[in-house]
Order: structure tokens, then sequence, then C-alpha cells
């Protein structure tokens, strides 16, 4: 039995040793042709060559951290799927903090995404094709990232649902959990208070929000020797719900190596399931969480 074990446990570790981004790529590229598959079966008008002109690929420099926070959107899109069919939301797996993401756990991400999307055509009686595994060399997380937004972009034209503020706004509630939870670990009083809702805010004033957060991140994380991201490109003149969901994981993913540097070990909750959400609302807390995050001045307690 112990040389069972140990066999397995080497099989285990070679085969860990060997994934890399060129493998994990391969997987994400079944993941668009089951989706593109979907965007054919229910007849909505798509391009594959159109769609790649929609999306803003990004050139930035970005962690596994952040690849996997896109797997963890991918999945929240397909529970937006499954709600808009009448099926009961299953809650996305979530992880201890790290500081740095292994690029296995996106291979992971990957699987549970195909499944589910596997899972959701059963239960609609979807006959799929057999689709076949293409290789590739020489790609990298960057690589991964921008196919998951095309892709996160192709459920969107999917489910051509309404309830994404509802979905960003339980999104921004966990970042407003983590940076109460960090202000605790610090020893930081937290007086502030949401200010006045205005009701004529739009997605672009939560993005805004949103990416003055992940600059103070930024700031706190060179302050402190941890390897930083640059987000500008993320800005735009216009925004969509959808552009406002992909800021909040962009927080979440950054957050999370700041909770492990301060040994926090709590896993963030998935959200909670809110309805009729508005902009307005999710910006109202998404400003709240900025006014949090400014309280911070280093990662050292007291100070």
């Amino acid at each position: 039995m112990k040389i069972f074990f140990s066999i397995l446990l080497v099989s285990f570790t070679l085969y860990a040793n060997e994934i890399s981004s060129s493998d994990v790529f391969s997987e994400v590229m079944l993941v668009e042709n089951k989706v593109e598959f979907l965007l054919d079966y229910y007849k909505i008008e798509h391009q594959n060559k159109s769609e790649d002109e929609k999306v803003t690929y990004k050139t930035t420099q970005l962690k596994p951290r952040n690849v996997w926070q896109k797997t963890y959107e991918i999945l929240v899109k397909i529970n937006v799927l499954r709600e808009k069919f009448g099926f009961p939301i299953i809650e996305p797996i979530g992880m201890t903090p790290v500081e740095n993401v292994n690029p296995n756990l996106v291979y992971e991400q990957t699987q549970r995404i195909l499944t589910e999307l596997d899972i959701f055509m059963v239960q609609n009686a979807i006959k799929q094709p057999v689709l076949k595994k293409q290789v590739f060399k020489d790609k990298v997380p960057l690589d991964v990232f921008n196919r998951l937004c095309k892709i996160s972009f192709m459920l969107d034209q999917v489910t051509q649902s309404k309830t994404m503020p509802s979905f960003s706004f339980g999104e921004t509630m966990r970042i407003y959990d983590d940076i109460t939870l960090i202000l605790n670990n610090l020893g930081i009083e937290d007086k502030t208070i949401p200010q006045k809702k205005n009701e004529n805010d739009t997605p672009l004033e939560s993005l805004s929000s949103g990416l003055k957060i992940l600059e103070k991140i930024q700031q706190l994380k060179i302050l402190s020797g941890m390897n930083s991201v640059d987000f500008s490109e993320f800005k735009k003149n216009e925004a969509s719900p959808s552009d406002v969901f992909e800021v909040t994981q962009m927080i979440l993913a950054e957050l999370q190596g700041i909770k492990a540097r301060l040994g926090i070990n709590a896993v963030t909750p998935a959200a909670l399931h809110y309805k009729d959400k508005t902009p307005a609302e999710t910006n109202q807390l998404m400003s709240w969480n900025l006014r949090k995050i400014n309280l911070i001045q280093s990662l050292s307690k007291g100070k």
C-alpha cells in the first residue's frame, strides 16, 4: 500500500510539473469552442473575427492570480446562464489566500469550467460535437487571460443578461468583506460611512472607483516589496456592467496576496445572490470600499 501511494505521489508531481501555460491554453480553447457552439445552437448572431475586435486584449504583465480570477469570473457567468434557464446557482470554488498563485491552479479551474458547461448541456438535452484538443507552444499567462476575456464576452452574448449589475454588487460586497478583514488585522479603526447614492451613476463611475482601489493596492504592495501589476490598460471611456464585474475580480485577486502577507487564511466567501441592484448602488459601495482602503498607509500593524 505504501508503495502504491509513493508511486501515486510521484506521478502527480510529474504531472503537475508538466502543466504549462500552453497546456492551459489548449483547455481554454476547448472552453471557447463549447461556448461558440452554444452561440450557434441558440442561433445568436456572432462572428469570431468581430468578437476579437470587440474584446480589448491586454498587454500588461498580468500574473497567474489574475488569470485564476478570470476563470472565477467565467464560472460566475455560467451561473448567470444557469439562472437564465431556471437552474439553481452553484457556488464557485474559493481558494486560501496566497501571495503567488501556482499556474497549475488555473488548469484546475479550466476543468471545472468544462465540466459545468457539459452539465448545462446535458440538463438541456443538447448534444454537443466531439471536440479535438489543439496543441499550442510558447503561450504565457497573458495569452490565457486574453482568451478568457473573449470567452467572458461570448458568455455575455449567450446569456443576454440584464442581471450583471446585481452580480457586480455581490462581488463588490466580497471586496468590502476582505478590506474590513484587513483593516481589523492591522488594528485600523474604521469610521467611514457610505456616501449618498447618486442615482445618475453609471458603470463608468464604478469602474473608475474600482481602478482607484487597484491603484491603492499596488502602492501598498510596492511599499511591502510585493510584486505589483499595472492596471492602467483597464481604463475606459465607456463601461458596461461586465467591465465593472471584471474590475471587481482584479481587486479580489490583488487583495488575496495582501491577506496572505498578513497571515489571513480566510477564504473570501462566494457572493450572496442579489436581485435588482443598480449601477448607482454598486458605485455607492465601491466608493465606500475606496475610502476604507485609503485608511491603510502600510501593511505594518499599528501604522
